[in-house]
This record gives structure tokens, C-alpha cells and sequence, in this order.
């Protein structure tokens, strides 16, 4: 038995510019069916698991117990850190205040990331203050101009 195309072979796009085969698509807010069974499943079970969990956690499992606290309690982003900084009033002060922010993190007082983002808002008030020192410097040629 041979099977034979019956019609002209499709070449190109098999819909016009804007037209899919389905123009009304998938209804918004519409799940996956998997994706609802799953959900379902673990909601019947939630509680269960949770109880297993928390039971397991009590029994010494160090797993359970990270896991459980993970959820609850999770992990700090940031930390105050109080550091005696030199004053950074023009630009050219950046590398003494640098300097004393990597002499911190050698020091172990900062972390290598906290000495990074602080690098990071030294680097903005940087610009910030060439960016007010050369308004500065435009309004005064702009005044001498004028005279």
C-alpha cells in the first residue's frame, strides 16, 4: 500500500501576514491541564506533607529542617555596615575613599560583594559630583559669554 499527497505541497507561510490558524487563540488566563492537576494535587496534600515535614525536621533530618527554615526565615540580602570613610567632596578624592573601602574588605570588616556595592554608590556619587561641577563650569562660561 503507497500513500500519495493528494494535493500541491504547501510552500512558504500556510497563513497570510497577522492571520494564524487559530485567530481567536487561547483563552487569556487559561492554565495548562498539567500544570491544574499538579496544583490540585499538591493542594489535597499540602497539609500532609507539611506535618511529614516539620515531623521529620523535629526528628533530627537537618533537610527537613533547612528546608522548613529556608521558607520561614530566609536568608539576609544585606547588613548594615558602619565604615570611618574620608569625605569625598570633588572627584579627585575617590581614590584615597576606594582605597580605604578595599583596605576594609582585607581587613575582613566587608565581604568582597559589600566592598563591591559600595564601590558601586562611590562610583555614582562620583558622577553625581563631576555632573554638578560641570553645570557649574557651563553656567559660568555661559555668564562670561553674555558680557
Amino acid at each position: 500500500m503507497t500513500t500519495e499527497p493528494t494535493g500541491p505541497k504547501q510552500r512558504g507561510r500556510p497563513f497570510e501576514r497577522g492571520q494564524s490558524g487559530n485567530p481567536s487563540g487561547r483563552a487569556k488566563g487559561s492554565r495548562n491541564r498539567v500544570l491544574v492537576a499538579l496544583d490540585k494535587i499538591g493542594a489535597d496534600a499540602a497539609a500532609e506533607v507539611l506535618k511529614a515535614t516539620v515531623t521529620t525536621a523535629k526528628g533530627g533530618d537537618l533537610g527537613a529542617a533547612s528546608l522548613i527554615l529556608s521558607r520561614v526565615w530566609p536568608a539576609r540580602k544585606g547588613r548594615p555596615v558602619v565604615l570611618d570613610l574620608p569625605a569625598m567632596t570633588c572627584a579627585a578624592d575617590l581614590p584615597a575613599v576606594l582605597g580605604a573601602v578595599a583596605q576594609a574588605v582585607a581587613g575582613g570588616e566587608l565581604t568582597p560583594e559589600e566592598g563591591q556595592a559600595l564601590a558601586g554608590v562611590l562610583e555614582c556619587q562620583r558622577r553625581a559630583i563631576e555632573t554638578a561641577d560641570l553645570a557649574e563650569r557651563l553656567a559660568a562660561l555661559e555668564a562670561k559669554q553674555e558680557k
